[in-house]
This record gives C-alpha cells, sequence and structure tokens, in this order.
C-alpha cells in the first residue's frame, strides 16, 4: 500500500531532491569547464558532446529546482550550499581529454545512483510528478554515461 502523500512526505522528498540540484549544478559547470578547455585529437568530439549536455543540463536544473519548490521547501541556491550538498568534484581544465571525459562520466554516474532508490520514494509516496522528473532525469544520465564512455572506450 501506498504511502500517503502528506506534509512530512512532501519535505522528505524535497529534501531529497536538493542533492540532485546541488550535483546537476557542479556537473553543469564542470561540463563547460571541460567543453572551454579540452584539447587535443577528442577535441571537436568531446567540445560538440559537452555543449549539448550543458544546453540539456540547465533547463533540467530549473526544473528540479522548481519541484523542490512547489514540494514547499526552498531551493538550494548558493554555491556554498551545493558544495555542501553535493559531491562531485570540479573540473581539472589542466586534464588530458580523456580523463575529462572519464571525470563526466563518473559525475553522470554519482547523479543516476542517487537517483535511483528516489523514483521508488517517489512512487511509493504517490508523488507520480517526482517519479516522472526523475525517471526522465536518470534516462538523461545513463544515455550520458554510454555516449561519454564509448569517446574512450
Amino acid at each position: 500500500m501506498a504511502n500517503e502523500f502528506n506534509d512530512a512526505t512532501r519535505t522528505t522528498i524535497a529534501n531529497a531532491l536538493k542533492p540532485i540540484l546541488a550535483e546537476s549544478v557542479q556537473l553543469y559547470v564542470a561540463t563547460q569547464n571541460v567543453h572551454w578547455n579540452v584539447t587535443g585529437p577528442l577535441f571537436q568530439a568531446v567540445h560538440t558532446l559537452t555543449e549539448e549536455q550543458y544546453t540539456e543540463l540547465a533547463p533540467a536544473i530549473d526544473e528540479i529546482a522548481e519541484r523542490i519548490r512547489t514540494l514547499g521547501e526552498k531551493a538550494p541556491g548558493t554555491m556554498t550550499q551545493y558544495q555542501s550538498l553535493g559531491t562531485i568534484p570540479e573540473a581539472n581544465e589542466n586534464a588530458n581529454a580523456e580523463d575529462m571525459v572519464k571525470s563526466l562520466k563518473a559525475g553522470h554516474n554519482t547523479i543516476a545512483e542517487r537517483i535511483r532508490p528516489l523514483i521508488a520514494m517517489a512512487a511509493d509516496a504517490t508523488d507520480d510528478v517526482t517519479a516522472g522528473l526523475l525517471t526522465d532525469r536518470l534516462t538523461v544520465h545513463e544515455k550520458a554515461q554510454w555516449m561519454l564512455g564509448a569517446m574512450v572506450a
């Protein structure tokens, strides 16, 4: 039997979304760093792919933040909060292209692993909107892992 979607459940789900928001922002910044600073034979492929990825992340960040607000909580909006809530390291602009790609792949994996259990939690709480949002995000992060991994296989 599904849990009631009450205020306590809304707060729990909103708070679980905050690290996903933080890590999405961290990944967005890391992706732009790679986009701007990649060099070498993989330049064109990485530059093009990372532009697609950060362009996709920008509205997703907004959607996650707005879902947190819809659930009745404040969305974190400072770099200090993102650093506290998230675990994705900053990109190294001096790394070689292969290492840059591997770090972005790891970032997508981090978010995907955080999302997976929350889909079930939201579904159990009859929060179909959050479950749908997270399922869509998981799809994007899994595809990004595959595409980035294929570049350095």
